[in-house]
């Protein structure tokens, strides 16, 4: 099921929707890329901000096809990049990595602080899903306009996610971030000289010598292990308080089910686990019916926004 939406992409799914491209500034250094679907009342209407996984960008199908449905049910919809992500690896000299959870921060506090939206929601996916809930423990009670979060299959333990895609099951996902994250570095060299080196590239097979080379000490961190450790939502997720829906799914080929039975997730009374025995990574496909189109997630978080919201 994880491989289903890359064999059988989505076409036009934002036809009709209004695009407004968006520069956010997150540090001193650093904007990120996002794509807003205003409605005609801004101001009024319920905002989220989506942000995607490893590799992804706001081009991926979850984000368009979620975005499609969220507007068409009343609300604003920013598809954010992260940093680099969507060709902006001229908008930072750095990386992106699982810790910048103060990115996402940013980006809500502008649009509430600046254009005065008062109900701001965040869903994210696999990596995005790690940041939103990092976000939302890490505020605790600081930021009165989040009104929730959704993670799909959240990557709240990145070193127990890391040992699942090393398995030789999952050989094709794993080089699949691989080839892409080389490829990046090889652009981040172009446009910034001197900051990156690529003769380590031609020895790198595996995600962990990449996170080790490269995005553990841009980050700040000194190994692959400490980073993956401290980069982890399971830290703080007993901290969030805003309403919080997971969505995982059993089978997830490198999202292990048992990173959300901790004490911190299933103590938290803010925090629920929605988890079906299929799903695959991002995926959760169904049959269509009259209702419901075919991506069973999409549908269950714009109703439990409008749950929360009404």
């Amino acid at each position: 099921m994880t491989l289903f939406p890359r064999l059988f992409p989505r076409r036009g799914l934002l036809r009709g929707l209004p695009i407004e491209p968006r520069l956010f500034r997150v540090a001193e250094d650093s904007q990120v890329l996002g794509f807003c679907h205003w409605q005609p009342r801004r101001s009024t209407a319920h905002t989220v901000v989506l942000l995607h996984g490893l590799e992804g960008c706001s081009e991926s199908q979850y984000m368009q096809g979620f975005a499609a449905k969220a507007y068409r049910a009343g609300m604003n919809v920013i598809r954010l990049n992260q940093r680099n992500c969507c060709e902006t690896e001229h908008l930072t000299p750095t990386l992106y990595n699982s810790s910048l959870s103060g990115d996402i921060r940013a980006v809500l506090m502008e649009l509430a602080e600046q254009d005065g939206l008062e109900q701001l929601w965040a869903v994210g996916w696999s990596m995005g899903g790690n940041l939103v809930l990092k976000m939302a423990g890490e505020a605790g009670t600081t930021m009165p306009a989040l009104r929730g979060v959704f993670g799909v299959c959240p990557v709240i333990d990145p070193e127990a996610c890391v040992q699942a895609l090393e398995r030789r099951a999952n050989w094709i996902y794993e080089q699949h971030f691989v080839i892409r994250l080389k490829a990046r570095i090889h652009h981040k060299a172009k446009l910034f000289p001197g900051r990156y080196s690529t003769a380590p590239l031609a020895r790198i097979s595996r995600l962990r010598q990449f996170d080790h080379l490269y995005t553990a000490p841009d980050a700040g961190f000194s190994s692959a292990e400490e980073y993956y450790d401290r980069a982890g939502a399971r830290h703080v997720a007993s901290n969030i308080r805003v309403p919080t829906l997971i969505i995982t799914s059993c089978d997830d080929p490198f999202v292990p089910f048992s990173i959300f039975e901790t004490e911190a997730v299933r103590g938290n009374p803010q925090i629920r686990v929605l988890a079906t025995r299929h799903g695959g990574h991002c995926a959760f496909v169904q049959r269509r019916h009259p209702e419901e189109d075919g991506h069973w997630a999409e549908h269950r978080i714009v109703e439990a926004m409008l749950r929360q919201s009404s």
